[in-house]
């Protein structure tokens, strides 16, 4: 409960008058780009690498705005005696802007790491239908998504870069332990004196 009555009033007026005195600032758009925070959601950039065509992404997006055509292609065996596999292969994938309503559904259920955010906000068009971008465009999207935030210092390595290394270091630890046993066994043979001797 406040001490006096209208202490609640006074504080407004206090942020008012605050406010009132700065010095009001233009950002001088366009000429003078926005510092973005990191986490901005401008547009959906696609790893198509990454891209299984699994239409999880289609399938959960609640405004139905991405477009996936793909087609299914035989893989010849790895090996002789092996079978053919089939896999699908990216033929469309299209956004279109205009129904997005940027809730990330999309990027958070792809579990290939194949859709990203990237801070571009500068893709306004004149006419509605120009704002389906395909997979070329958000490829170029792709570029511009910022690198991830650094691990904090004292967290637990991923398992799968300390697998990595586990098995980078047994690869070396083996190389060089054949390296000294060629080197022992070259320092190991005897040498053939010169033949041939004075007359």
């Amino acid at each position: 409960m406040s001490p006096f009555p209208g202490s609640g009033l006074a504080k407004g007026l206090a942020v008012t008058l605050r406010t009132m005195t700065k010095k009001t600032v233009t950002a001088q758009y366009p000429d003078t780009q926005p510092e973005l925070p990191p986490r901005t959601r401008g547009v959906i950039g696609l790893f198509e690498e990454n891209c299984t065509v699994c239409m999880l992404c289609a399938r959960e997006c609640p405004d139905w705005c991405i477009y996936i055509d793909s087609h299914k292609e035989t893989v010849p065996a790895a090996a002789p005696g092996g079978r053919e596999r089939s896999r699908n292969v990216l033929d469309r994938f299209a956004i279109d802007f205009s129904l997005c309503m940027y809730c990330g559904i999309c990027i958070e259920v792809c579990p290939f790491d194949a859709l990203f955010w990237s801070p571009e906000f500068e893709y306004a068009e004149t006419d509605i239908h120009e704002l389906t971008h395909e997979r070329d465009k958000l490829r170029d999207w792709m570029w511009t998504v910022p690198a991830p935030p650094a691990l904090d210092p004292g967290a637990e390595e991923p398992k799968e870069i300390a697998a990595a290394r586990k098995t980078a270091e047994k690869l070396a630890t083996t190389q060089a332990q054949a390296q000294a046993q060629a080197q022992a066994q070259v320092q190991a043979e005897p040498t053939d004196p010169p033949q041939g001797g004075a007359s």
